[in-house]
């Protein structure tokens, strides 16, 4: 198989007032294929989301948003399900993806240079994107450091 997979550097900046520094990142691997829904999936899970019931979105440099298209929205939202991520992107380009616009998880995205073999890098083609390699520690979406804080 060819190297036609991007590698994606997320590192996450901060959210819910923190500010994450040095920040945690993860570096995913993500195919022809994979829509910006399919990466933002894969991202939360990278880091450590639970409560997915929040609205994201990705800001690429040139403005254009991605995410989930709505009604309620005042600017122009272009639908996460619709647009590939390689069709979009391509290396060196920088992107910044938000999880919860109301705690505002922000993270800022680097496409590197470098194309990956998906069975070289993680021993078979995944369905979705997914992480390869990471760093740093991970906060709580809600700030929470204790099971006795969720009561």
């Amino acid at each position: 198989m060819p190297r036609t997979w991007l590698q994606i550097r997320v590192e996450l900046l901060g959210g819910r007032d923190i500010v994450c520094e040095p920040p945690p990142g993860r570096v995913m691997m993500v195919g022809p294929s994979h829509t910006f829904a399919a990466l933002a999936e894969a991202v939360d899970a990278a880091f450590a989301r639970w409560d997915l019931s929040h609205l994201h979105g990705f800001e690429l440099a040139d403005g254009r948003l991605i995410g989930f298209p709505d009604d309620e929205f005042e600017t122009e939202w272009l639908d996460h399900e619709a647009l590939t991520v390689s069709a979009e992107v391509s290396p060196g380009d920088e992107f910044l993806y938000t999880f919860d616009f109301g705690d505002d998880w922000r993270h800022r995205c680097l496409v590197l240079p470098e194309k990956v073999d998906p069975r070289e890098e993680y021993g078979a083609s995944p369905r979705r994107p997914v992480a390869i390699s990471g760093w740093g520690w991970i906060p709580d979406q809600y700030g929470r450091e204790t099971l006795e804080d969720t009561e």
